[in-house]
């Protein structure tokens, strides 16, 4: 496992990015590279890796890809559904939501569907609290969750699975 050359010279702008002796720094986008760089989520191979690029010691990349909710440590779906479950989704219903999308998908939060097209993820604050309850997909937020907006979304996802396979 390693970065192609196009990968490696954005590992070296990033790096770039902070003084000389503080690559450390740049941990996190150096973890997002990692990610999208190796099928969407972090194996001990991949931290490992970044470890050895960035002169750390494994245990301080794994200590960070454990601790946000945006590094996947595990496979994830073709379609990552990130509820937020903090207070104000919460007060708006996201445990209704939560429940209503692994109910309809088959899953937990933290599981992929068997056919590898859903994750479920609950995460914190997505700072989008007026727009209750809502998720992210992607770059995108779904927000003023409901039921029926949930089976929109759902078989959206299907159609363009099925459209781009």
């Amino acid at each position: 496992m390693k970065f192609n050359e196009e990968q490696l010279t954005e590992f070296n702008r990033l790096v770039a990015r902070y003084p000389e002796g503080k690559q450390k720094s740049a941990l996190l986008p150096v973890l997002h590279l990692a990610q999208d760089s190796f099928g969407g989520w972090l194996s001990a191979e991949a931290m490992d890796y970044v470890a050895e690029l960035l002169q750390l010691n494994p245990i301080e990349v794994y200590e960070v890809a454990t601790f946000y909710s945006m590094y996947n440590l595990k496979p994830v779906g073709k379609y990552m559904f990130e509820v937020c479950q903090t207070g104000p989704c919460m007060l708006n219903g996201s445990d209704d939501i939560i429940a209503y999308i692994g109910e309809k998908l088959g899953i937990k939060p933290g599981e992929t569907t068997s056919d590898g097209l859903f994750t479920l993820k609950t995460v914190e604050c997505l700072g989008a609290c007026g727009y209750a309850p809502m998720m992210q997909m992607g770059k995108t937020y779904r927000e003023h969750l409901t039921k029926a907006k949930v089976d929109a979304i759902i078989e959206d996802c299907r159609k363009n699975a099925t459209i781009h396979n």
